[in-house]
């Protein structure tokens, strides 16, 4: 797998946690609904 690739991935990951609304404390304060995660819950969200 290239950097690419795995960018790719990542992004996809983020993405897909933001419209779940599981989010750490930056994003949660801003989004009504969010569910608060702490950084390494929202990383396993990612993955």
């Amino acid at each position: 797998m290239g950097w690419t690739e795995a960018a790719d991935l990542i992004v996809k990951g983020m993405e897909g946690a933001i419209n779940a609304k599981t989010v750490t404390y930056d994003f949660e304060r801003l989004m009504e609904g969010a569910k608060l995660l702490k950084c390494s819950e929202f990383g396993d969200a990612i993955i």
